[in-house]
C-alpha cells in the first residue's frame, strides 16, 4: 500500500525479492484404468490378469509431441505425478509475511509516466520504526541525471530486521518536471513484522549443576531448519548441550561431522527442545562477588526455509536462580567408610571464607532442633570445638569426633557455626546420612 500527494510525473513501485515458491497444479490426476474398470477386478485372478490387454484395448496412448488437445495432461505417467507439484516454480504474487530475523529485500523501480523527461532525480529509501529511522539509499551527491519519458529507474535495497510491529518503507523523490518546477514525491509502503518463533526457558537447579530446558516453536507457515542453536554461556559458566544417545554407524558418524543435520521444527506449531548443562567454573565459583547475580547467558538461532532462506535471532539474557552466597560455607570433606555403634568415629569437615576480609574466631557445635528430640549421633568429647581466624578466601580444616548410639541409617543434624566476634550464628549444614554398624 502506498499514499502520495498531488499529482506527479514519478511513482515508486516496490516489490519484494524473496525465493519462489513450488507450482503445484490444482487438478488431480488420474490412472486411466479406474475409469474403466473397478477396484473389485483385483478379486477376480483371471479378470486381473487380462487388465494389460483390457487397457490397452480401450485406451490410446498419444505419443506425438504436435499434439495440441492436452488429452493426456492428467495422465499418470510418473509415481509422483498425483502430488500435483510440478516442475515450475512461481515467483511472489504478493508482498508475504516478514519475520524478525530475516533479511527484507525489496526491489523498487520510480517510473515516469508522463509524457517529457525529468532530471536531477534525488532518491532516498529508507525504513522508519517506532524506535528509528534506518537510510538505505540516498543519491543526494550523485543524482539520477534524467528519466526519459516512461522509462524507469530500479534500484534494490535491503534491511536486516531487527524489531517486531509496524514498518514503513519511506521512498521520496525531489525532481524537476518538464516545466522546470522543483517537485518532492513521497510514498510510504506499510508492512507488519511478526515474531517467527517463541522460546520457552525452564531453569532446574540440581546440586551445583544447573540444567536448562529450552523450547522453540514455529510460528511461521513454512518449515524451518534449525542450522544453529547454541547457548553463549555468560562469565563464570560453561555450557555443556545434552543429546539423547544414538546407535549410529561408524561411517554415519564421520558424514555427520564433516556435515551436520539441520533440526526441523514443522510449521503452524511445530516444537524442538534443547537441554543444557551449566556449571559454575572453578575459578567464578571462587572469585563470583557480586550476590544475587542470576544472569546465566543467551541463545544464537540459526534457521532457513524450504527454500534456503536464512533468519538469525539472539534472544535477551535467561535468568536462573538468584545467586546467594553465605560469607562462610561449611561442607563435609570425608566421612569415615565404617561406622560402628558406639564407637567414636572422625567427621572431617572445611570451613571455607567467601568474603574479601578475615572473619572468625568461630566455634562449631551441634545445636538442638526441636526440644524433645533425641539425638542419635552426639559430639564424643568436648562440645565445642573453636576455630582460629580465617583469611579472605581461604579455609580451615577440622574434625569433630562423633558416636553413633543405634543401628542403621541415622543422621547428623544441626551442625553450626558461631562467628564469637560478630556474635552470628550461621545457618546449619545440611543433614547428612550415615550407616552405623555393629562392631
Amino acid at each position: 500500500m502506498s499514499s502520495t500527494q498531488g499529482s506527479h510525473s514519478l511513482a515508486f513501485r516496490v516489490m519484494r525479492l524473496c525465493r519462489p515458491s513450488f507450482h503445484v497444479d490444482p487438478p488431480l490426476r488420474l490412472d486411466p484404468a479406474d475409469l474403466i474398470v473397478g477396484e473389485d477386478i483385483f478379486d477376480d485372478p483371471i479378470a486381473a490378469s487380462e487388465l494389460p490387454r483390457l487397457f490397452d484395448s480401450h485406451v490410446s496412448k498419444p505419443t506425438d509431441s504436435s499434439d495440441l488437445s492436452y488429452r493426456s495432461r492428467f495422465l499418470l505417467h510418473d509415481p509422483s505425478d498425483p502430488m500435483g507439484l510440478s516442475g515450475l516454480l512461481v515467483l511472489p504474487q504478493a508482498f508475504g509475511a516478514i519475520y524478525l530475523g530475516e533479511t527484507f529485500c525489496s526491489y523498487i523501480s520510480i517510473n515516469n509516466s508522463s509524457n517529457f523527461e525529468v532530471k536531477d532525480v534525488v532518491i532516498k529509501a529508507e525504513i522508519q520504526t517506532e524506535r528509528q529511522r534506518i537510510l538505505l539509499l540516498d543519491t543526494s551527491k550523485s543524482p539520477v541525471e534524467s528519466i526519459r519519458a516512461g522509462g524507469r529507474y530500479d534500484f534494490i535495497v535491503e534491511h536486516d530486521v531487527k524489531e517486531l510491529g509496524a514498518h514503513t518503507l519511506v521512498c521520496t523523490a525531489l525532481y524537476n518536471d518538464g516545466d522546470g518546477e522543483r517537485k518532492y514525491l513521497p510514498q510510504f509502503f506499510k508492512f507488519i513484522v511478526a515474531n517467527p518463533l517463541s522460546v520457552r526457558t525452564k531453569v532446574r537447579v540440581v546440586k551445583e549443576t544447573t540444567f536448562l530446558e529450552a523450547c522453540i516453536e514455529n510460528h511461521t507457515k513454512s518449515n524451518l531448519l534449525m542450522d544453529q542453536v547454541d547457548f553463549e554461556p555468560a562469565p563464570h559458566w560453561t555450557a555443556t548441550i545434552l543429546k539423547a544417545d544414538g546407535h549410529h554407524s561408524d561411517s554415519n558418524s564421520q558424514t555427520r561431522h564433516t556435515f551436520k543435520q539441520p533440526v526441523l521444527i514443522r510449521s503452524g506449531g511445530g516444537i524442538h527442545n534443547y537441554l543444557y548443562q551449566l556449571k559454575l567454573s572453578s575459578r567464578g565459583s571462587a572469585e563470583m562477588k557480586v550476590e544475587g547475580s542470576n544472569i546465566l547467558g543467551k541463545l544464537q538461532i540459526t534457521w532457513r526455509t524450504n527454500l534456503g532462506e536464512p533468519g538469525r535471532l539472539q534472544t535477551q539474557q535467561i535468568l536462573g536462580t538468584p545467586i546467594t552466597r553465605s560469607d562462610i560455607e561449611l561442607h563435609v570433606a570425608e566421612v569415615p567408610s565404617v561406622i560402628n555403634l558406639e564407637r567414636p568415629f572422625t567427621l572431617h569437615l572445611k570451613l571455607t571464607n567467601q568474603t574479601e576480609r578475615e572473619l572468625g574466631p568461630f566455634e562449631v557445635l551441634l545445636s538442638q532442633n526441636g526440644l524433645h528430640e533425641e539425638k542419635v549421633v552426639r559430639i564424643n568429647g568436648l562440645q565445642t570445638t573453636a576455630l582460629p581466624q580465617v583469611a579472605a578466601f581461604s579455609y580451615a580444616d577440622f574434625h569433630l569426633n562423633l558416636i553413633a548410639t543405634k543401628l542403621g541409617v541415622q543422621r547428623i543434624t544441626g551442625i553450626t557455626v558461631f562467628d564469637t566476634r560478630e556474635k552470628r550464628s550461621y545457618d546449619p549444614l545440611p543433614d547428612l546420612e550415615i550407616f552405623v554398624d555393629l562392631d
